[in-house]
């Protein structure tokens, strides 16, 4: 049995310690927004929040979860940075195919709440591990500092 918080919610899963967190979330609670895309960290399509941290859960077992509190792309709104977030990279027009968008966003969500004035550099190195096929990232750092600005 683990317990977890999951977007504002207590959870206990009766599942195994091993399994990428990744597939609880997909298959077992349907929260399809965090998505699978290479299965070995290197694209961070897959990236959540634990415990404020931007983490790769293609590879993290379930089991690190424990304990923790957790947050996928569905519960991003709940937190204001993540909401700030969200509205910028609308108004930004980021997102072009979005297949990487869940994971950039979890990513800017954990700079931000890690570092309240993040400099271009500090952005591209904190998205250097999610690659967009797309290119938006000058958008992406566009959207990113304008949510610094207002100081959430």
């Amino acid at each position: 049995m683990i317990t977890l918080e999951l977007n504002g919610k207590e959870l206990k899963l009766e599942v195994e310690d091993e399994i990428p967190a990744l597939w609880v979330l997909r298959d077992e609670l349907g929260l399809t927004g965090t998505k699978y895309g290479c299965g070995v960290a290197a694209c961070g399509a897959c990236t959540i929040l634990v415990d404020n941290k931007a983490v790769r859960s293609c590879v993290t077992p379930i089991a690190a979860m424990a304990n923790k509190k957790v947050t996928t792309i569905e519960g991003l709104s709940q937190i204001p940075t993540g909401k700030a977030l969200q509205k910028a990279w609308i108004e930004n027009d980021v997102s072009q195919c979005g297949y990487c968008q869940s994971g950039q966003l979890m990513s800017a969500t954990a700079l931000l709440l890690n570092n309240k004035k993040p400099t271009t550099e500090s952005i591209e190195k904190a998205h250097s591990g999610n690659i967009c096929r797309c290119g938006t990232y000058q958008r992406i750092t566009k959207a990113v500092l304008e949510v610094a600005k207002n100081d959430l």
